[in-house]
Order: structure tokens, then C-alpha cells, then sequence
């Protein structure tokens, strides 16, 4: 058997680590002694992993390794606590069975379940799951949420205090709660698959992954388990999505990292496989009565993936599709998005013309002022239209409320085109 070297166990930590820590919070009932037992089993690892070997299931050998250590610290702190407070955990904690192999892939369900319990606020739900689920680090996800990284981490510790408190069970709900959890936690798969998207270069796509990971295990439970007809259709709906918007990861940027639009993409780099088991998850998602906005932002994402250019893009269907959408989900940027299908079906002239009256019309209304993509959308209508000089004063309104560096850079090329037409 050949001798793991760090950077064996280091892999193992990355694909392994977080599902670990899902079976630990389970099994300990916290977070924070969860994460205290993963460093420490994997700090015996690294001690005898070089001289035993890589085990034959490293997961359940860290397990177990992070069980008996969280058993040992508690007994530690048993001895100098008043009235033996910590006795009856112990007792509990080394009472229960180190789970079986074939025990372990739930847990990641388990835990995002909790995440995503309704008690906690939204933000609070995609943090905790940033941070506990995927294992980002709490720097990465004040940046995202535009907050000091301080402000962030006591919003976590709260979050977890409150699961504590509360006496929120580590558990997928059972079957007549599902319904109101399950939207919750994909809502959250989504918003945390959207943050990949504002990483940068290969964290961005491991998070991608570890989302895409997590949709998949949640619809394979979905689909074995006791529900009516059609109950998995926005799961499949959502991991189609996830799947047809991640095939174009790598035509995203340029070679010097710059931001490229869907109609100027190379579309030789998209992912053809990602792109054929996003479309095999349609069908079924679409003709469930319970489909619902993730199934039919799939098929309008199918329909850019299928489309061999930008003028081949069928553009009526999608327009189409936008209404269904607008049916189900009748919000500011489903309308700004219907706006723009609308205008490219038209095509030059009043196709631009009328798009731009209803982006106008949305921004009027007021809840898309502080929405940076609906300036630029209202600026590329004016370009299209060689209205150069207003074009570059809606580029600057965008700029003022982008936070992306690399669509800031976009927005700043179009202003100097525009500058210079």
C-alpha cells in the first residue's frame, strides 16, 4: 500500500471534509465541537496515515477518530466543571454507535436541512450554509454579502446558537413538512450556486461543484423517497439549471480575465456533456403539474445552450417561456428580463425602441434603481439604438452600483466606447 503523502490527506480533506463534519454535527448535536473533532482527526491523520496507510474508507475512519476525541475533550472539561454538568453528554455521546458507512451520505441533507431551517432568517440560512455546508471561509462570505467579515461571523454565531437553543434537530424534516422546507433549501442551493459565479477562477468552480454535488444527492434522496407524483420536479428543475449555467464557465472570461456576454461567447467551450444531462432533466421537470420557475428557467437556458449562435437563438419561444415565468414568479427582474427577450425578437428599430420604454417604465417604478444590471440593460437598448451619449450616462449609472470588479472593467470599456462613438 502506498504511503499518503500531506498533500494525499490534504485531497482527502477537500473532498472529504465537509461530509465529515455533516456526521459529526450529527452525532455531537454542534457546530462548534463538530469543527474542533474534524481538525482534530485529521491532525491524527497526518500522524499515522504516512506509517499505517490510507484506510479503505478514509470518511469513516475520520468519523470515528473525530467521535472519540470529541468524547475525550468532554470528559477533559467534565473534571474541572460544577456538578459534573458535562456527565450525562458524555454518557450519551459515548453510548451511541459509530455509524456504518452506508450511514454517511445523508448527513450533508441532514445538515443543509438545518441550515435552511425557516426559524433562521435568509441571510442567516445562505451564510450557514456558505460557511458550514460548503466550507467557505467567513472573509469570503462578508465579501459577498458586502459586510465587515466581524459582522458576518457573530450573524453565523447566532445562527448557530439559535439551532442550539431552539433544539432544532440535525434531520431531513419528515414527509408533511417537506414541502415548505424543501423550497427553502433550494433557494439556498441556488443563491449559494450564484455566489460561485462571484468567485474567482478555481474556488468559483469548487463551489459550483460542491452545489451541484449537493442538488444532485438532494434529488436522488427526493426521488426515492415517498412523495406524490411530480414532488421532485423543482429539484430536477433547479439542478438542470445549475447544470446549464455552469457548462459556460469557461467562456464566461477571456484569456486576460475579462467578462465576455452570452452573444459574444465561443461557443466551442462550453460544456457539451453539462449541457446534455441539464436537457435529459427537462422533460420531466416541465411536465409535472408542480413545475415550477427553476423548470422553466431551465428550458430557457436550454434553449441559449442549443442554439448553435446568437442568431439562431429562438427568441419567441423564449419570449414565451418569459410569460410562464412572469406567471409564477411576477417580479421586477423577471419583467426586466421579459423586456430584453421581447426587444431581440422584435429585432433593430422598435423592437429596441419598446424594450427600452419598458425598462424605462421598470425603473420608474422604483425597485430596480439600485439594480446595477437593469442600468446596463437599459444602456445596451441605447447603444443598439446609437444613442452613444445616453448610452454612456446609463453605463455610468451601472458602474456607480456594480461591486464586481470585473464587471466594473465591462461597464468602464463600454463607457469608452461609447465616449468615443
Amino acid at each position: 500500500m502506498p504511503t499518503p503523502t500531506r498533500d494525499a490527506i490534504a485531497a482527502v480533506y477537500r473532498t472529504q471534509g465537509r461530509r465529515v463534519l455533516a456526521t459529526l454535527v450529527r452525532l455531537l448535536g454542534s457546530f462548534d465541537l463538530a469543527e474542533e473533532a474534524l481538525h482534530e482527526a485529521f491532525g491524527a491523520a497526518l500522524q499515522h496515515w504516512p506509517q499505517d496507510g490510507l484506510p479503505d474508507n478514509p470518511r469513516a475512519w475520520l468519523v470515528a477518530t473525530g467521535q472519540r476525541k470529541a468524547i475525550d475533550q468532554l470528559r477533559r472539561q467534565a473534571r474541572f466543571a460544577p456538578l459534573d454538568q458535562h456527565a450525562e453528554q458524555v454518557a450519551a455521546l459515548a453510548a451511541a454507535p459509530t455509524p456504518e458507512p452506508d450511514e454517511l451520505p445523508d448527513d450533508p441533507l441532514r445538515l443543509i436541512f438545518t441550515c435552511c431551517h425557516p426559524a433562521l432568517a435568509l441571510q442567516a440560512q445562505v451564510a450557514l450554509t456558505l460557511r458550514e455546508v460548503c466550507g467557505l471561509p467567513t472573509e469570503a462570505i462578508a465579501q459577498a454579502f458586502l459586510l465587515p467579515a466581524p459582522t458576518l461571523a457573530q450573524r453565523i454565531v447566532r445562527a448557530k446558537a439559535k439551532i442550539r437553543d431552539a433544539r432544532i434537530p440535525y434531520q431531513v424534516p419528515a414527509l408533511p413538512e417537506l414541502p415548505e422546507r424543501l423550497a427553502a433549501v433550494l433557494k439556498v442551493i441556488y443563491l449559494v450556486f450564484n455566489e460561485s459565479h462571484r468567485a474567482d477562477g478555481a474556488a468559483g468552480a469548487a463551489l459550483a461543484d460542491e452545489t451541484l454535488r449537493l442538488a444532485r444527492l438532494l434529488l436522488q434522496w427526493l426521488a426515492a423517497s415517498p412523495l406524490p407524483p411530480g414532488g421532485d420536479a423543482e429539484a430536477r428543475g433547479l439542478l438542470a439549471l445549475m447544470l446549464l449555467h455552469e457548462s459556460r464557465r469557461a467562456a464566461r472570461s477571456d484569456a486576460q480575465g475579462e467578462l465576455v456576454l452570452l452573444d459574444e461567447q465561443d461557443r466551442r467551450l462550453w460544456d457539451r456533456e453539462r449541457i446534455a444531462e441539464g436537457c435529459a432533466l427537462l422533460p420531466q421537470a416541465l411536465a409535472s403539474p408542480s413545475r415550477g420557475p427553476y423548470a422553466v428557467q431551465a428550458a430557457i437556458a436550454a434553449l441559449h445552450a442549443e442554439a448553435p449562435g446568437p442568431q439562431a437563438t429562438d427568441w419567441p419561444q423564449i419570449t414565451a417561456l418569459y410569460h410562464v415565468l412572469w406567471a409564477l414568479e411576477p417580479t421586477p427582474v423577471v419583467a426586466l428580463n421579459r423586456a430584453v427577450a421581447q426587444a431581440l425578437r422584435d429585432g433593430p428599430g422598435a423592437g429596441y425602441a419598446q424594450g427600452l420604454a419598458s425598462v424605462d417604465a421598470l425603473l420608474a417604478d422604483g425597485e430596480l434603481q439600485h439594480y446595477h444590471l437593469a442600468h446596463a440593460t437599459r444602456a445596451d437598448l441605447l447603444r443598439r439604438l446609437g444613442r452613444n451619449a445616453e448610452a454612456h450616462a446609463a453605463y455610468a449609472q451601472a458602474l456607480a452600483l456594480a461591486t464586481q470588479p470585473q464587471e466594473q472593467r465591462f461597464l468602464r470599456r463600454r463607457m469608452q466606447e461609447m465616449g468615443a462613438g
